[in-house]
């Protein structure tokens, strides 16, 4: 075996590696965030998502580095959640849903994402100094 095709192989080892520790750390819940569908503060931003879905990975990473106030639910484990995605989906278990302030968004963007709450409920977000804001009256 020659020293390239090591390399190669030592290459593509660490990035199936790594591939697959982004699949895990991406699926995972995360702890204060997760939810039901009938505890979901659906004034607020809910994301439903499901396990494999290389959008909601995308997205719910993304989000990680935000300091958004959100729920997820997982709709594999959520009937209810399920049925409220497919009948803001045209029949079809689409997710990323995300639903903010109650209005349905199917696979928006981060940036689509935040533009809405910035409308609907501009409370969720910090303060431009980093500080959380305080509720509104």
């Amino acid at each position: 075996m020659s020293a390239i095709s090591t390399v190669l192989s030592i290459a593509a080892i660490s990035f199936l590696a790594a591939y697959t520790l982004w699949l895990l750390i991406t699926n995972l819940p995360r702890r204060g965030y997760a939810g039901l569908f009938k505890d979901a503060d659906h004034g607020g931003v809910v994301l439903y998502w499901r396990p494999g879905c290389r959008f909601c990975m995308r997205l719910r990473f993304r989000l990680r580095f935000t300091s958004l106030a959100y729920r997820e639910i997982n709709i594999w484990k959520d009937q209810e959640a399920a049925r409220f995605v497919r009948s803001v989906a045209d029949g079809n278990e689409t997710v990323p849903t995300v639903t903010v302030a109650g209005k349905a968004m199917v696979n928006p963007s981060l940036q689509q994402l935040i533009d809405a709450v910035k409308v609907s409920v501009p409370q969720l977000l910090p303060a431009e100094d980093g500080r959380k804001k305080p509720p509104q009256p």
